[in-house]
Order: C-alpha cells, then sequence, then structure tokens
C-alpha cells in the first residue's frame, strides 16, 4: 500500500512538472547562473592569487613575529612567488625533517628545514646536528636535489662547515632578508650555487659486428 501510494505521488509530481515545464527549466536556469558565478569567483580567487604571489614580499621583522608553522608557511609561499610549481608545506610530527617541498623551474627537487627563532639574532643558533638531521632524510627519504635549511636567526661556523662538506645549502638571516624582500629567487641567492642537474649520458654508438650491417668498424 505505501509502496502504491509512492508511485502514485510520484506520477503526480511528474505529470504537475510536464504541465509546468518553466518551472524546471527556471530551476536548470538558476543552476546555471549560480555555478558560473561560483566558476567566476574561484577564477577571479586564482588571478589574486598569482597577482599577491608576483608580489609577495617580508621584512624579517615580520617573520620574526610569525608562529614556527606560519614561519614554514611563508617560506612556502616565497618559493611558489619564485616559480616552484608545486611547493607545499609538509613540517609537522613525522615529517622527517623536510618541512617545506617544491620544484624548481629548472626541475630540481628541493627539501627545505625550517628553523625559526622568535628573537632571531637573539636565538640560539642553527647548529650541526640540524643539518645533520637534514643531510640524514633530505636525499635517501624525500629525493632532494637540493637540500636546504632556512633560519630568521645564526648558524654556527661547525654547522656551515658541515654544510659545505655534505653539499646542503643555508640559508642565514642575511640570505633570507635578501630572498624575501624579493630580489632574486632563492637559487642566485645561494653560495655555492646549487647544481643543476647533469643531462643523461649519450649512448654509445653500436660496435661493428658482421650481423650488424647499420654499425661501423
Amino acid at each position: 500500500m505505501a509502496a502504491g501510494l509512492l508511485v502514485a505521488l510520484a506520477a503526480a509530481v511528474v505529470d504537475w512538472l510536464l504541465d509546468h515545464w518553466w518551472v524546471m527549466a527556471a530551476i536548470g536556469l538558476l543552476a546555471l547562473v549560480t555555478g558560473g558565478a561560483g566558476l567566476h569567483r574561484r577564477q577571479q580567487r586564482a588571478r589574486w592569487e598569482a597577482v599577491r604571489a608576483r608580489g609577495l614580499r617580508y621584512a624579517l621583522t615580520q617573520l620574526d613575529a610569525l608562529h614556527h608553522s606560519r614561519f614554514e608557511e611563508a617560506v612556502r609561499d616565497l618559493m611558489l612567488r619564485d616559480g616552484y610549481r608545486d611547493a607545499v608545506r609538509v613540517g609537522g610530527g613525522g615529517d622527517l625533517g623536510a618541512d617545506v617541498k617544491g620544484t624548481d623551474p629548472y626541475g630540481r627537487r628541493w627539501v627545505v628545514q625550517c628553523k625559526h627563532r622568535r628573537s632571531g639574532p637573539a636565538g640560539s643558533a642553527v647548529g650541526t646536528p640540524d643539518l645533520q638531521v637534514l643531510n640524514g632524510t633530505a636525499r635517501p627519504v624525500h629525493g632532494a636535489d637540493v637540500a636546504v635549511i632556512v633560519t630568521n636567526g645564526r648558524v654556527t661556523g661547525p654547522a656551515v662547515a658541515f654544510a659545505r662538506q655534505q653539499r646542503l645549502h643555508v640559508v642565514d638571516r642575511r640570505t633570507l632578508g635578501a630572498w624575501a624582500a624579493g630580489s632574486r629567487p632563492l637559487w642566485e641567492l645561494l653560495s655555492p650555487p646549487p647544481r643543476l642537474s647533469p643531462p643523461p649520458p649519450l649512448s654509445p654508438p653500436p660496435r661493428w659486428s658482421p650481423g650488424n650491417p647499420g654499425s661501423r668498424p
């Protein structure tokens, strides 16, 4: 009996809609307008984000005042500004030494560890143990072509020496200030500059043999 009532109700609704087709047309038009407005808003937001990223600048005092998680997000945003197409913040528990990852316009995979100091240069210095964590995970775990540690504070001399030995890159407060000010992309500010990935080796010419007429003796 209940099934019969449902069938009858559905049939009545269909008959009513057929007699009042303009209602369905109005609903469809409303859905189309709403969807178009939502698409326009998303496009406008994407254009605004692109403009914001191109003009993104930070002063060191602004970076000092950030929470450590917002500092990681600021580093990610600066990378996006510089053209790292897939820069993403991954910092948090279990990040295995990687706070931000991204691929630069040359195709190099960057793994960045961030060390924020609320007191800036007056805070504790980044030391060799911090670089050892990055060195132990950046390449074997995260597949880094370029491994970087970024801080708004100080870096000890032994840590800098260790970084050079292990082909790690250090972004200290001075370099961070230049990068955040928008002068040049990060890869142009590092010393030594990160190496470009070498091209694949050329295949050796085929060795001549009687059964290979295309080869040369």
